[in-house]
């Protein structure tokens, strides 16, 4: 039988989603618009008061706005067919061979004896590591494929499994380096994201101010730099890893790589797929290929080589669950885009700014901008909602234009980690399970506010000396 705290806690989300369903629809707004609206919030705070897991959440919203009529059947679950959820899908089964390969054990045992002396020494391999490769990755998500497997293998190689109470701590910590650092990592290069590209054309469009990729790093080096350098210590004073000191483990580390031997024939098979993976991520623009096909090929070849079997997919449940919620999560998230909820919301809380003064008016909307991310799923359908018209309420109300369109375009990225599904990308190391949906929206909220304080302090007073 439930607790009474328990049933008090699961009626919350019914009585949010019944009581703005039957609130008067504001003028400027459709019925269905508000209507999903009040199922998708009700799905959000059931996740954050913890009433129910992700899953039973989205599962139970997507059947109520099809039932209820508010989208059609076709909308809710279009999702399922998103080319980024497929990525995200086929990025943790490509994970899965290199951990089974053994490939994935070499590469954390050559980690630990270079960097391994301690978890913090590790964190800061991940992050420089991906702050490195960024500008090469036009999508993070593909990027966030390319680091995970390598998180992943230094956890297990630590001993550190997510069912383990304790042991789970350092790859938490590990994994929730690895997210952050991409969500900054594309605020620090224009080509990082998928994200930038559309933002910048908004820019442009917009008429206020050019921006080129010098300009960009000009403006982002020190403020993202800055929270690069900071992240693994910031992440382990919020979630503490439970491993200080290893000074033994490099020795221990090259030991083992010695006792491996050469590389086996399913290494170098997973080897040679990831890096053909790799480099047509890198050059898939130019060569006008689509990221999710090129993963496709590559779960293709691992199949048809052997190095992962069927029985492997089928012993993955974790893949399907996270499927699941991503893609109905994705399809409802644009979906409130598409009927013009984000798109009202933001312009009615920018028109409460007016007769501010500037100053105040730059900070409030940026801060602004980075909360309604909960509402969203996809870093590009926020961008192509609101920047602009933040960005146009900021210049009008006396903001400097560079400084409000580096702060909207730099938000844009880092305020991806804000949930677990605040980027396809963080699905991808939510799935290890190291950490309970409760701490990533916990971490997520604190880091995105580090995150913030980071740009607006540090950044703020850049921005403008070199624009």
């Amino acid at each position: 039988m439930m607790r009474p705290a328990v049933v008090v806690r699961r009626a919350v989300p019914f009585a949010i989603a019944i009581g703005l369903w039957f609130t008067p629809v504001a003028a400027g707004l459709t019925t269905p618009a508000w209507h999903l609206f009040a199922i998708f919030l009700a799905a959000i705070v059931s996740v954050l008061i913890s009433a129910f897991p992700l899953l039973t959440s989205t599962m139970l919203a997507v059947a109520a706005v099809v039932l209820t009529g508010t989208i059609t059947p076709q909308k809710a679950f279009a999702g399922f067919a998103n080319t980024s959820v497929l990525l995200v899908v086929i990025a943790f089964v490509v994970a899965h061979a290199v951990v089974k390969s053994g490939l994935g054990h070499r590469i954390s045992l050559f980690m630990v004896s270079l960097f391994g002396r301690s978890s913090l020494g590790l964190a800061y391999s991940i992050v420089l590591t991906d702050a490195v490769i960024a500008p090469a990755f036009p999508s993070n998500t593909a990027r966030g494929g390319v680091l995970y497997p390598v998180v992943l293998s230094v956890a297990e190689g630590a001993g550190s499994r997510p069912d383990d109470p304790e042991g789970r701590r350092l790859g938490g910590y590990l994994m929730f380096c690895g997210m952050a650092s991409l969500a900054v990592s594309s605020a620090l290069w224009m080509t990082a994201t998928s994200a930038n590209p559309i933002g910048l054309q908004i820019v442009h469009d917009s008429g206020i101010v050019e921006v080129g990729f010098f300009r960009w790093v000009v403006s982002s080096c020190v403020p993202a730099l800055v929270a690069i350098l900071l992240l693994p210590m910031v992440v382990a004073k919020l979630f503490p890893p439970g491993v200080g000191a290893t000074p033994d483990a490099p020795a221990a580390a090259r030991a083992s790589l010695r006792e491996m031997g050469p590389l086996s024939s399913q290494e170098w098979i997973t080897a040679t797929v990831f890096v053909l993976m790799v480099s047509a991520w890198i050059f898939g623009d130019a060569l006008k290929l689509n990221v999710t096909s090129v993963a496709f090929a590559g779960l293709g070849l691992l199949l048809m080589t052997g190095v992962l079997t069927l029985s492997d997919l089928t012993n993955m449940g974790d893949t399907l669950t996270t499927f699941l919620w991503l893609a109905v999560l994705f399809a409802l998230s644009g979906e409130l885009n598409e009927l013009g909820f984000m798109s009202y919301a933001g312009g009615r809380l920018a028109a409460y700014l007016g007769g501010l003064s500037w100053p105040v008016t730059y900070v409030a909307l940026v801060v602004l901008y980075v909360v309604i991310h909960y509402m969203f799923v996809s870093q590009s359908s926020q961008v192509l909602a609101l920047l602009g018209v933040f960005l146009d309420v900021g210049v009008k109300g006396g903001v400097p234009a560079p400084l409000m369109a580096f702060a909207l375009l730099f938000a844009s990225s880092y305020f991806s980690v804000i949930t677990p599904q605040g980027g396809s990308q963080n699905v991808i190391f939510v799935g290890s399970g190291y950490l309970t949906q409760p701490e990533l929206y916990r971490l997520g909220a604190l880091v995105t506010l580090f995150f913030f304080g980071v740009f607006m302090i540090v950044g703020t007073p850049w921005i403008l000396l070199v624009n």
